[in-house]
C-alpha cells in the first residue's frame, strides 16, 4: 500500500487502468447491488434539505422509494445508503437519458439547482473506502460490469487514480492529491 498522510492507497488504485463508458454498461452500477451507494454521516442532512430540490429529476418511483423510507436509509450491515427502488436494485435517485443512467442529484447540480455534487462514494467509484478511527483505505472495487470501463482505460492508458482525481480531490484534498502523485512516481521507478 502506499501511504499518503492519513490515507492508504492500494497498489491497484494507482496500477490498474480505468476509464468510465457509459455508451458500453449504460451507468449498470446505479442498478445493480446489494444496496445503495453508501453515505458519509455528514451527507445524511444534506440529502434531506436537497431532497426537495431533486425531486423534479427524479423518476416517479425513485420519488415513491423515497417518500416511503426516506431521503436515506440503514442497509443490512447497519451503514447508511441511498434508498432503492426494485427490492435493491435501482437507485431511487436514478434518471434516464437516451437510455443511460444518470444521477438526478448530479443533474440538478448540473443546471445549478443545487451546490453539491452527489454523494462522494458515487463520485470516486470504483473507489471505496474503508474508514478506520485514525485513517482511511482506498481500494479499488472490481466489478464485472465495469469490465468495458477497465478495457477502455487499458486502450486509454489512464489508470484508476487519474481518472478520479477530480473526485480525489474534492475528497482529500489538491495538496493530498499531489502528494498521491509523487507516491505513485517513486512506486512507479520500484516497479
Amino acid at each position: 500500500m502506499i501511504e499518503v498522510g492519513s490515507v492508504l492507497v492500494h497498489h491497484d488504485v494507482v496500477s490498474e487502468n480505468f476509464v468510465c463508458n457509459l455508451n458500453k454498461c449504460k451507468g449498470a452500477c446505479c442498478l445493480e447491488g446489494d444496496s445503495g451507494a453508501p453515505l458519509d454521516h455528514e451527507e445524511l442532512h444534506i440529502l434531506e434539505e436537497i431532497y426537495p430540490k431533486i425531486r423534479p429529476y427524479m423518476t416517479e418511483k425513485g420519488i415513491a422509494a423515497v417518500e416511503e423510507v426516506g431521503a436515506y436509509v440503514t442497509d443490512f450491515e447497519g451503514d447508511y445508503t441511498t434508498p432503492c427502488v426494485d427490492t435493491n436494485k435501482e437507485c431511487a435517485y436514478v434518471t434516464w437519458e437516451n437510455g443511460i443512467t444518470k444521477c438526478a442529484i448530479e443533474k440538478a447540480y448540473e443546471e445549478g439547482v443545487i451546490d453539491w455534487k452527489k454523494p462522494i462514494s458515487c463520485h470516486l467509484y470504483p473507489i471505496r473506502i474503508t474508514k478506520y478511527p485514525e485513517f482511511d483505505v482506498l481500494h479499488y472495487d472490481r466489478w464485472t460490469i465495469c469490465s468495458s470501463a477497465c478495457s477502455f482505460g487499458d486502450e486509454l492508458k489512464v489508470r484508476v487514480h487519474e481518472f478520479l482525481k477530480g473526485p480525489l480531490t474534492r475528497k482529500y484534498g489538491e495538496e493530498w492529491y499531489r502528494e498521491l502523485e509523487e507516491a505513485v512516481a517513486v512506486y512507479d521507478e520500484n516497479i
